[in-house]
């Protein structure tokens, strides 16, 4: 399987622009209240799993009368609500037992800001499996050793050192080079670089580095 799609229950700003990152052969996934962004982009997902008390209230995958599947056939996972575990942390669990290559995560950002930030942190829970969140307007890596940027030239890239200091960063394609340079985590230096090129190369030492990226679209 080479990629698979979570679909979070945060927020979509731009729905168009988040379709436009779906491939057709993406296998989806929905993190209970993030079923109703993959139902708004037309598609059915593959696996819906959690708790359950966020479904759009026009979907259920079961049939409530008789408590059992409705005519919904893909993979109903149902956890408890009293569980240690976000859905979507369940969602990624769930995910990297199928062996992507890639996993990315639609509606992980916006709403709920102490959502958002346990979002993030699962970047790193998660390492160095090959995840991202995107809402499709921003992208959000981790970089653990090196990291390639797909974009186009002018995109803004922010570099933020995450969990300390981040050492020995080097960047490629960026406007404001680093050469074997520290981060600092209570500076803001990293922040709002600009890409030279469609790829950009960033690369550390020691650390965990948050790679931003300002999504361009071609229209």
């Amino acid at each position: 399987m080479s990629r698979i799609i979570i679909f979070a229950n945060g927020e979509l700003p731009n729905l168009q622009k988040a379709s436009a990152l779906i491939k057709q052969d993406d296998f989806i996934i929905c993190a209970d209240g993030g079923t109703r962004h993959a139902l708004a982009m037309g598609l059915t997902p593959h696996v819906i799993i959690g708790d359950m008390d966020s479904l759009p209230k026009n979907f259920s995958p079961f049939d409530n009368a008789q408590g059992k599947l409705s005519t919904f056939d893909g993979e109903v996972i149902l956890y408890p609500k009293d569980k240690n575990e976000t859905d979507l942390e369940l969602a990624i669990n769930h995910a990297i037992t199928l062996q992507p290559d890639e996993i990315i995560i639609l509606g992980a950002l916006g709403g709920r800001i102490d959502h958002t930030l346990a979002n993030i942190s699962l970047l790193s829970t998660f390492q160095p499996f090959n995840l991202k969140l995107s809402d499709g307007i921003e992208e959000i890596s981790l970089c653990k050793h090196q990291l390639q940027v797909k974009g186009r030239s002018g995109d803004v890239i922010s570099l933020i050192p995450y969990q300390g200091n981040v050492e020995g960063v080097t960047t490629q394609n960026l406007k404001w080079k680093l050469n074997n340079e520290t981060l600092f985590f209570n500076k803001t230096r990293g922040i709002s670089n600009e890409m030279t090129a469609n790829v950009a190369t960033i690369s550390i030492t020691s650390g965990l580095l948050l790679i931003v990226h300002q999504i361009s679209v071609v229209e």
